[in-house]
């Protein structure tokens, strides 16, 4: 079954508008992994906007006394983003290419234009023995070049289908990426999705994109969770990927 990694942002944000401590990112993520989550996402940003470095050690703690719970650490490989991998050494880390005044990520990478920036990243990363994924658009035909970069895994930038998915237009879409995940498959990379996916698109999503090893979820969830629960909104994005199967 595809592996969720529950993305605990956006309970920083929250925590963030004041100075109390709660909510908690460490119980959030604790009471994912209770509910079955595989993974723990957060995505570091240089203003800090949501989840803080202290955060990232705190998860590193929890996370290793969970065996087979994986942590991902996703950003733009800044030099103060890559001393917080290089502390932590999660089990993944998924390179994307935004820029600190984004308010979120909204396209991968193109190699032709930062593979050079890149390469020596990717391979530092290969020698800590941590898993590399870089943020892809759909519409890339660089699967041979991110292999040979040295990434072992490529994450599928998803909000193009999830907003053809909100219009009830979306089967081009899905063609779209049912042949990027192929085509990365080919040249050898693992593919994770990630972006806007929710309940609703999600198992859809799943069925037809053959070989999605993650997802990784966040604002949706804890949208989602605001209504159900944690608990149960983890339980509910497992249950339809189980249904996807």
């Amino acid at each position: 079954m595809t592996r969720l990694s529950v993305n605990v942002n956006k309970v920083a944000l929250l925590r963030n508008t004041r100075n109390i401590g709660i909510p908690s990112v460490t119980q959030a993520a604790l009471r994912s992994i209770e509910a079955g989550a595989h993974g723990i996402t957060v995505h570091p940003r240089p203003d800090q906007r949501h989840i803080r470095p202290s955060d990232v050690f705190e998860l590193v703690e929890l996370v290793s006394g969970h065996p087979g719970i994986e942590f991902n650490i996703e950003g733009n490989p800044f030099p103060e983003f890559l001393d917080i991998v290089r502390k932590a050494t999660p089990a993944q880390c998924t390179l994307v290419p935004d820029s600190p005044e984004q308010a979120t990520s909204d396209h991968g990478w193109d190699l032709d234009q930062e593979g050079s920036r890149l390469a020596p990243i990717v391979r530092e990363l290969n020698d800590l023995g941590i898993r590399v994924s870089l943020f892809m658009d759909a519409g890339s035909v660089q699967w041979q070049q991110a292999r040979e970069l040295g990434a072992h895994r490529v994450e599928l930038y998803t909000e193009p289908y999830a907003s053809a998915f909100a219009s009830n237009d979306f089967q081009s879409a899905l063609s779209q990426f049912a042949a990027a995940a192929k085509a990365a498959h080919a040249a050898g990379l693992g593919v994770n999705a990630g972006h806007d996916l929710n309940l609703q698109n999600l198992g859809v999503f799943c069925l037809a994109v053959p070989g999605i090893l993650e997802v990784s979820i966040g604002h949706a969830l804890i949208a989602d969770a605001l209504e159900m629960g944690l608990y149960n909104a983890v339980r509910a994005y497992l249950q339809a990927l189980a249904l996807s199967r």
